[in-house]
């Protein structure tokens, strides 16, 4: 693969795809600015899936919550 294709492609892969594509060049072709680019990709798309995760668990913590808190501080914002 090179630079263009890399470009083409990097957007509509996955998180897993993103890192088998990153451990795959660091055990092969070791191309500092791929394996750069993958990294800042996979680490963008992790960030990603950790904030919806964090947002939903406050979503649902807020939800179950006995005493209210969570929903009473947005209303008095």
């Amino acid at each position: 693969m090179n630079w263009p294709e890399l470009q083409n492609v990097l957007t509509s892969l996955t998180e897993r795809e993103v890192l088998d594509l990153l451990e795959d060049e660091r055990r092969n072709a070791r191309r500092s600015t791929f394996i750069i680019r993958l990294h800042q990709r996979f680490t963008t798309l992790r960030m990603l899936r950790e904030r919806a995760e964090l947002m939903r668990e406050i979503d649902d913590t807020a939800r179950t919550s006995e005493t209210g808190r969570g929903r009473n501080r947005r209303a008095r914002r």
